[in-house]
């Protein structure tokens, strides 16, 4: 799946996160209608991080997807491609190790972490095989990676009355409350073009990633992907 087909390049994207940097996660709450606290208390129960364990936070924006693995006393990494989001989570969150990285090139080493995450970015990402080919590159055999990301609601009727939602009700919700409402527009088409849930499972197997398994939060409208490296 590629990103070129929403007609946004890299540097692009990563424009368009700066300039919403600041309000990120009070827009995501509002347009979420608060249920992106339950979806990352289920991400932080999926990659189970405990204290000496390392744990990359991929397309952590502002750090706030971070807190729940340091809370555990797991060394985590916030990993990002904005410049922007990096420096408004420096200022909230100054003990945690911010790091600038493309996702498709990490800058660490072979087999470094226990566990790699990524919430609502990796669609935002041009070559999806390739940084699913360097989370696993990063992680430690016998490691795991959990995606939690937006997907197809099972449910029939739901699912056009979510789509509805996202093409009608989220743009003008967006204009009251983001710096950048045209962003929303575009993150709107992007979760309509993101693969479903088997065929993302698939992506994670041709990565090599094993035991690939997937679970629905509300309805659907989320996937929590979980899959390990071989030891």
């Amino acid at each position: 799946m590629s990103r070129a087909s929403l007609d946004k390049q890299p540097h692009e994207v990563a424009s368009m996160f700066d300039d919403v940097a600041a309000n990120y996660d009070l827009t995501n709450d509002v347009l979420s209608l608060g249920q992106t606290r339950s979806w990352r208390k289920a991400v932080a129960a999926a990659v189970g991080a405990r204290p000496g364990q390392k744990v990359l936070d991929l397309a952590a924006g502002t750090a706030t997807s971070s807190l729940p693995f340091a809370a555990t006393g797991a060394y985590t990494v916030p990993c990002d491609f904005s410049l922007g989001m990096l420096r408004q989570g420096k200022k909230r969150h100054p003990y945690l190790p911010l790091t600038a990285g493309d996702a498709t090139k990490l800058p660490f080493r072979d087999e470094v972490f226990d566990a790699v995450t990524i919430s609502f970015g990796l669609r935002n990402v041009q070559a999806t095989d390739e940084a699913l080919a360097e989370l696993h590159r990063v992680t430690k055999p016998g490691g795991r990676v959990v995606i939690c990301e937006f997907s197809q609601p099972t449910w029939t009727p739901f699912r056009t009355v979510y789509t509805e939602y996202l093409m009608r009700a989220l743009p003008p919700v967006a204009r009251a409350v983001s710096s950048n409402p045209d962003a929303y527009v575009y993150l709107a088409e992007s979760i309509r073009a993101w693969p479903d849930q088997p065929e993302l499972a698939a992506m994670l197997g041709k990565a090599g990633w094993r035991r690939v398994a997937w679970r629905n939060l509300t309805g659907g409208v989320v996937a929590l992907h979980r899959g390990y490296k071989n030891a």
